[in-house]
């Protein structure tokens, strides 16, 4: 019989809450920034909401999904923020093993991402610290 993790409802993870607070944090950067920085130049008008001009390099359908597949990431990151405030508080019983893949998920997908980053932009980049930092934190809880 396996052995479920008991709740403590008087204690929190503290690693797990500040590897939530980064990961919600790099997606709000991500996306104020991507928006500022890069889709702001990629409007016809200024009150457009999706950016549709990618001058002669992109059509207009490429340039839509680029920005959907941008804020998307951010939607993901809020996601993983979310599991790990959940994750804090150990709300729910479960086992040992579910457990260990919910946060091995989270924590290899981080710093895969801090990778691909690193490696893509010659670390040049500073996303990939966020995503590292928030791999550590949460393998450290």
């Amino acid at each position: 019989m396996q052995r479920f993790i008991e709740p403590d409802n008087n204690s929190m993870n503290l690693y797990f809450v500040i590897a939530a607070i980064l990961a919600f944090l790099v997606g709000l950067v991500h996306s104020v920034l991507g928006e500022k920085l890069i889709f702001s130049k990629m409007r016809r008008l200024n009150n457009d909401l999706i950016p549709n001009n990618g001058g002669s390099l992109l059509k207009e359908s490429n340039v839509r999904i680029l920005w959907a597949s941008w804020h998307i990431l951010t939607v993901f990151g809020w996601g993983m923020a979310f599991i790990l405030l959940w994750l804090a508080r150990q709300s729910n019983k479960f086992t040992r093993d579910e457990y260990i893949v919910i946060v091995n998920a989270i924590a290899i997908s981080m710093l895969v991402g801090a990778i691909f980053i690193f490696i893509g932009t010659k670390a040049r980049h500073p996303g990939w610290v966020g995503l590292l930092l928030v791999a550590i934190f949460v393998w450290l809880g």
